[in-house]
C-alpha cells in the first residue's frame, strides 16, 4: 500500500530536494511540495495525505499550529526541524503531532521516520521527550515556567497577565522568583540560562 506524503518547506530548494528523495521510493507518492505552511493546510484539506511533513525553523509557532490542524484532519503530521527544544517537543506531543525529525538525520532515517509515522508510531527522540515532559532538572514551578515561555515569545508583563489571567503584580512576583531560582541577573539572563539548558 502506498504512502501519500505532503512536503511543506519554506526553503524552495530544500522542499524540491526532499520531494525528489521521496519519489525515489516506489511506495511513496508526493502530493506537493508546497512553499509555505498555510498552503500546506489547504493542500492537506484537498488531498488528505497519509503523512504531512512540515518545516519548522526555531520559534515558528505557526508551523506547530498548522501541523496540529493537519493532524485534526486525520492526516499524520510531523515536523522537520533545524533544532529542537523541550518546549517544542512538549507542544508537538500535546498537540497530536506524530513526530519531529531533525534536518541533520540521514536520508534513510528520514524515510524510515515517514514509514513509522504512517504505521501509527510517534517519532520523537526518547531522551529529549522524557526530559521535555517532566523537566526534572528545571527548578521552576509549572507557573513560573509558563511565565518564562511567554517571556521567550516576547510578551510584556501586561500581555502575560492577560493571557494567564493573573494580575501584573503576580506576574512580576513569578519573574522575580524565576530570576532568583536560576541565579540570573534579570529575566533576559534567566531566559538565556533556560535556553542553554534546553528547557525552552
Amino acid at each position: 500500500m502506498g504512502i501519500d506524503v505532503l512536503v511543506s518547506d519554506d526553503l524552495h530548494l530544500s522542499g524540491f530536494a526532499l520531494a525528489a528523495l521521496l519519489e525515489r521510493h516506489e511506495e511513496v507518492r508526493v502530493v506537493g511540495p508546497v512553499e509555505c505552511n498555510y498552503a500546506a493546510l489547504r493542500s492537506a484539506e484537498t488531498y488528505r495525505p497519509d503523512v504531512a511533513v512540515i518545516s519548522f525553523e526555531g520559534e515558528d509557532g505557526d508551523a506547530i499550529s498548522v501541523a496540529e490542524k493537519i493532524a485534526e484532519l486525520g492526516c499524520r503530521s510531523m515536523l522537520l526541524a533545524t533544532a529542537v527544544t523541550r518546549s517544542v517537543v512538549r507542544q508537538a506531543f500535546a498537540g497530536g503531532i506524530a513526530g519531529i525529525v531533525e534536518r541533520s538525520v540521514s536520508p534513510r532515517q528520514f524515510v524510515e521516520a515517514i514509514h513509522r509515522v504512517h504505521q501509527g508510531e510517534r517519532v520523537f527522540d526518547p531522551e529529549l521527550t522524557v526530559a521535555a515532559l517532566n523537566n526534572s532538572d528545571c527548578p521552576l514551578s509549572p507557573r513560573e515556567f509558563s511565565v518564562l515561555e511567554h517571556v521567550a515569545r516576547g510578551d510584556t508583563v501586561p500581555e502575560i497577565a492577560a493571557r494567564m489571567h493573573l494580575s501584573q503584580g503576580t506576574v512580576r512576583n513569578y519573574l522575580s522568583s524565576m530570576v532568583t531560582k536560576l541565579g540570573a541577573r534579570n529575566r533576559i539572563d534567566a531566559l538565556r540560562l533556560a535556553r542553554d539548558s534546553r528547557w525552552i
